[in-house]
């Protein structure tokens, strides 16, 4: 037992154990910040004007539900604006879009400069050179839905100053199949534990891609020029660089769409941590410096974010040599067990305070399954970190306001209980 104890195996695991117990210790203590949420009425009289815009791929099947719930919204219609910019378009989606009075359509073609990032650029290149100025830009995918209040919640956050907000991501089909029951509990813990835990202690929170507010003043000054696989993690990353935090709403929901299959799943994932590892290995070092030089905790707290999926690679090591290790040593596997099961239970406290519905507390069965598939998932991005070839995710479920799977309990999801809430085609 001496002789093992002091290999360098052991060492490397103890090492390992530390490392993951540090990291963890501090997921769980913003994790603690997210307890507290006090309900907003977001009750500011409509001022600042928006520019939605959308950057869409072949989207045809999808997109006339995502404009009807963008012209459902609780805001004042002049004061809001909708761009679609069709991107290397093979079908109808201009089409489709062009067939909704108000939308403007853009259509870009590129063979070279593929993807969503390019196509954001486009359209704010677009829209800054039009007479009509605009407070605010929100970014949209095709395939959302979009709670009515949005632009009101957005509107509350801007005139208090702040520039750079994310929507609280939620789920469209979260009951399909067992991947999207995951992928939905998932969303769920962390809307509650890490964003909203993150907004209240002042920290930054973490873009989405969509569901996304960017003040004009900001993208102006510095530029959007994010053309990387995780465009919205360069963004923030970027902005924290210049001391503007991401801040976090979370009663402006935007629905989104997740895939039915491990094999889509794991595409669209092996992407965000290609985009992600990309995006640590030029930032993370010098957000990192930055942050103690200026004693700034935002910087720190956003270098650790880049550091997530090496953190995952290790959590997987950690769990290899507990496996094969752990008997050889002093620790008793029934402190393992232990250790999960009050983590899960935890879990469930994140559940209760999003108010789902008691259906959803099984899907954990499903969860853990999804959950250590990140580790593979975290390797292989890691490993293809500088292949930047962005593969569109394919969306085929039309679904409208009246038709979401929610799975909230009903005071938290009243504006849906009515159909009239989804308005007729605005022709």
């Amino acid at each position: 037992m001496d002789s093992y104890i002091f290999s360098p195996s052991f060492v490397l695991f103890i090492l390992i154990q530390v490392l993951v117990t540090l990291f963890s210790g501090y997921y769980f203590l913003i994790s603690l910040a997210g307890f507290k949420h006090q309900k907003e009425d977001h009750g500011e009289p409509p001022a600042k004007r928006f520019a939605l815009i959308t950057a869409a791929h072949n989207e045809e099947k999808v997109i006339g539900e995502l404009l009807n719930s963008l012209f459902s919204l609780d805001y004042p219609r002049h004061l809001f604006d909708i761009f679609i910019v069709a991107d290397n378009c093979a079908d109808h989606t201009a089409d489709v879009c062009r067939t909704f009075p108000g939308v403007t359509v853009m259509e870009r073609r590129s063979e070279t400069h593929k993807g969503k990032g390019y196509a954001l650029e486009y359209a704010f290149n677009r829209i800054f050179g039009l007479d009509r100025q605009y407070d605010a830009v929100v970014v949209f995918d095709a395939d959302n839905l979009v709670s009515p209040n949005f632009l009101r919640v957005m509107n509350s956050h801007l005139l208090r100053g702040e520039t750079i907000i994310q929507g609280y991501l939620d789920t469209k089909n979260p009951g399909d199949t067992w991947v999207t029951r995951s992928i939905h509990v998932g969303y769920l813990l962390t809307n509650r534990f890490w964003q909203l835990g993150k907004y209240n202690l002042g920290l930054t929170c973490a873009l989405g891609g969509t569901g996304m507010c960017l003040a004009t003043s900001v993208l102006k000054t510095y530029g959007w020029g994010m053309t990387s696989l995780t465009e919205d993690l360069e963004f923030q990353t970027k902005a924290l660089l210049n001391n503007i935090k991401v801040t976090w709403a979370h009663e402006a929901r935007v629905y989104d769409e997740k895939p039915l299959s491990m094999k889509l799943s794991w595409r669209q994932r092996q992407r965000w941590m290609q985009g992600h590892c990309h995006v640590a290995t030029r930032y993370m070092g010098k957000l990192l410096s930055e942050g103690f030089r200026q004693k700034n905790l935002a910087m720190i707290d956003g270098a650790l974010y880049l550091f997530q999926p090496i953190y995952i690679i290790i959590t997987g090591l950690s769990m290899f040599f507990s496996l094969f290790q752990l008997q050889r040593t002093f620790a008793d596997p029934a402190w393992i067990v232990l250790l999960f099961v009050l983590q899960f239970g935890y879990f469930a406290l994140g559940l209760a305070m999003e108010r789902v519905r008691p259906e959803v507390y099984l899907w954990f069965i499903y969860y853990p399954v999804f959950a250590l598939s990140w580790i593979p998932v975290a390797f292989t991005g890691f490993l293809m970190r500088n292949h930047k070839v962005w593969n569109h995710t394919l969306h085929v479920r039309n679904i409208g306001l009246n038709e979401l799977q929610t799975f909230t309990l009903p005071e938290d999801a009243r504006f849906f209980s009515d159909p009239a809430t989804k308005l007729p085609h605005p022709k």
